[in-house]
């Protein structure tokens, strides 16, 4: 059960991390359309795991790997804008979003077997 503070850190993280892959890191997506969907933050607020929707889909592994190693570049800037709420910067975990693929793959199976 998440307190109110962590709701509400996480969801500033959720917004300034979206804000980072838009402005910032043009250079990190290239050309893909990055989604933060969610944060879950521990209770000490020293880890956050970031889930991230990536589209097109077939770039999704490549685009994971290049935010991986760009984590300290992301977590720089996430430290610039959330310095005076927190004491420490959380340590940002990734995790792809695949809900969006999963659902695109269920309509086309459902539009391929409709009864004509």
């Amino acid at each position: 059960m998440e307190t109110t503070r962590q709701q509400k850190i996480a969801k500033q993280i959720q917004k300034d991390v979206a804000e980072i892959f838009q402005k910032e890191g043009a250079g990190i997506v290239r050309g893909a359309l990055v989604t933060v969907t969610a944060v879950r933050i521990s209770p000490d607020f020293g880890y956050a795991k970031v889930y991230v929707s990536i589209f097109p889909f077939d770039r999704s592994a490549a685009t994971m790997k290049e935010i991986e190693h760009q984590n300290w570049f992301i977590r720089r800037a996430l430290g610039q804008r959330i310095r005076n709420q927190v004491k420490n910067v959380p340590e940002l975990q990734f995790f792809l979003d695949d809900s969006l693929e999963y659902i695109e793959h269920i309509e086309e199976a459902l539009k391929h077997d409709k009864p004509e």
